[in-house]
Parts: C-alpha cells; sequence; structure tokens
C-alpha cells in the first residue's frame, strides 16, 4: 500500500509556470538549444542491497517502471514516461526514445549496508510540470516495492537539481514534498564556437554501440558519431522539448563526415546481465576509451558537450554512451 502522504504529489503543481511546455519558457530559450533537467536522487538503505558487476542503471530502470506503472496506473504519464510510443514526430527511431536517462555506474559492484545513504542521477528531458511529482511518487514506492535481485528496500530522501558542472544547485524535494520554489530548466546551447577549432579528443566514458545503415560500427567514424548525436538531440527536442530545431540537418551531416578520425585507443566491452523478473538477457556491451578527430570541429563541439548528458547510440536510457570532452 502506497503512504497516504505520497498520494497528494500527483496533484501539486510547481510556482513558477515556465515548467510547462504551454507557456512562454521555450521564448525565452536560445532557439537552437537543448534543454533537461538533469535530478540526484537521494536514498537510504533500509535493506542490504549488492548491485551487479555491471547494468545498476538497468536495475534501477527495471525498479522505475514497477513502481511508476503502480504510481500511474493507466494514466499516459505511464507511456510517455516509460513507454512512449511513436505517433509521428521525429523520424529516425522505431519507438521514441525515453525522456530520460539514468546515470547509475558508480553503483557497479557495490554494496550498500542497511543504513547507508546512497544517489544516482536521472537527466529529464520531459518539461511537463507534473513530471517531477510522478517520478518522486514512483521512486517513493521503492520503500515498498524494494530495488534489486532481492527487492531489498529503499526510502527516498531528496531530490537535487544539478547545474551545467554536474553539481547539486537546489533541492527540488525533500520531506516527502515537492519544494515550492524551483529553477527552470538546464539550458544548453547548441550554435558553434566563435574560435575555429581544428583538433579534438572524444572520451567515451561508458560503453557506446553506434550504428551506421543498421549495422554496428567497429570504430567511431565522426560521421556516424555526429549523425547519431544529431539524431538524438533532435528527437529529444522534437518530443519533448521546444519543437524542431532549426538546422540544416544534411549540411551539417556532410560537413562531419569530412571530419577524420585520426587517432583511437578503444577497448570492446561484451557484457549482458539476465532479468531476474523477466529471464530475458540484456546487451549492455560496447566500447570505452578515446578517439581523436581533425577537422573544422567548431560547429560540433556544443552538439558533443550535449552528449554528456543525452548520452549517444544504443541503451541511453541504461547510461550507456556518455561521451565527455576536455574540460575548457
Amino acid at each position: 500500500m502506497w503512504p497516504d502522504n505520497f498520494a497528494a504529489l500527483i496533484s501539486l503543481r510547481v510556482s513558477r509556470p515556465d515548467f510547462s511546455l504551454d507557456n512562454g519558457f521555450f521564448m525565452d530559450a536560445p532557439a537552437l538549444s537543448l534543454s533537461l533537467f538533469p535530478y540526484r536522487l537521494r536514498f537510504r538503505a533500509s535493506e542490504t542491497i549488492d548491485f551487479p558487476a555491471v547494468g545498476a542503471s538497468n536495475i534501477v530502470r527495471g525498479a522505475l517502471g514497477i513502481v511508476l506503472r503502480k504510481a500511474c496506473g493507466e494514466e499516459p504519464a505511464y507511456s510517455r514516461l516509460f513507454a512512449p510510443v511513436k505517433i509521428g514526430g521525429a523520424s529516425g527511431f522505431a519507438d521514441p526514445p525515453r525522456p530520460f536517462v539514468l546515470r547509475a555506474a558508480a553503483l557497479n559492484g557495490r554494496r550498500i549496508e542497511r543504513g547507508e545513504y546512497f544517489h544516482f542521477d536521472l537527466h529529464l528531458f520531459e518539461h511537463n510540470e507534473q513530471a517531477l511529482p510522478q517520478l518522486a511518487l514512483a521512486f517513493s514506492g521503492l520503500a515498498q516495492e524494494g530495488l534489486g535481485p532481492h527487492r531489498a528496500r529503499v526510502a527516498l530522501q531528496s531530490i537535487e537539481l544539478l547545474d551545467e558542472t554536474g553539481r547539486p544547485s537546489q533541492t527540488v524535494f525533500a520531506n516527502n514534498r515537492i519544494e515550492a520554489r524551483r529553477s527552470g530548466p538546464l539550458v544548453l546551447p547548441l550554435s558553434g564556437e566563435s574560435a575555429p577549432v581544428s583538433r579534438i579528443q572524444v572520451t567515451f566514458a561508458t560503453p557506446t554501440e553506434l550504428k551506421s545503415e543498421g549495422l554496428l560500427v567497429s570504430t567511431p567514424e565522426f560521421g556516424v558519431l555526429f549523425a547519431r548525436l544529431r539524431d538524438r538531440i533532435a528527437a529529444l527536442c522534437d518530443l519533448y522539448g521546444s519543437g524542431t530545431l532549426p538546422v540544416d540537418f544534411r549540411g551539417m551531416g556532410e560537413r562531419a563526415a569530412l571530419v577524420r578520425l585520426i587517432d583511437s585507443d578503444l577497448e570492446w566491452h561484451a557484457q549482458e546481465r539476465r532479468s531476474s523478473r523477466t529471464g530475458q538477457t540484456h546487451p549492455l556491451g560496447g566500447f570505452t576509451g578515446t578517439a581523436t578527430y581533425q577537422g573544422s570541429l567548431a560547429e560540433f563541439l556544443p552538439w558533443l558537450r550535449a552528449g554528456y548528458w543525452t548520452g549517444v547510440g544504443r541503451q541511453t536510457v541504461w547510461g550507456k554512451g556518455v561521451i565527455t570532452l576536455p574540460s575548457r
């Protein structure tokens, strides 16, 4: 049974109007930008949890699906947040991307003892003002439903909004209630750099799988990397954010194909995990390491930086495909 005080979360509305898609927030944001709400969720373990060596994000994803369905029932919130279906919108995807990614790789292989605190991040691209209350309600359900193969119970303590450096900037949920004052989303401009850039090194921080013409690629040629990142960011904006980006996608793709991969240090990881609930096996592999590119790169740098928040390639919702650039 769900605690009575959590049920009120669904009906709460935030005090600031710029969280909703039907208002003027996007009129104030740059036309060429990606906006999101990067959250850090903090928990206290009521029972000991053993996370697997790989796939902690997948454990969290599975638990979220269970508690979100119980919290929202057959409401549209469940399908929009967790199992969206294609109805027009962005092309290039058999199914629409989910409006969030999980970042829980730091929990891989960890044992969380009873009474210990832990956290993971969730990057939310959905701008509907009810999304945060619905997620808070769902994750609060882990106090009853549990987390991991043995359904260890955990209690949601707080949710914090992160800034552009990935550090907590504001608490938006604590003491079983949504905080009244909240900031708007993190806005990431996608317009190019003003100064020329001819060489960059991209780090694939978590296993990454990229496809070209339906086939997995063994080396991340820049044209393929940018095409998959461009498609993902455009889909997130089209489905959940400000709408269709004003970009010459074909032209950018042609210019990206001229950038050369000049060096790489990559390692392939063949990983998988089996769901204790369904028995299905989920591939979690991909390559990690670095790739160095040379060419006219300035216009692509903001998109690559956004890739840290969105991920690129397959199974980004599980935390795969995290890419980073050197600090400025």
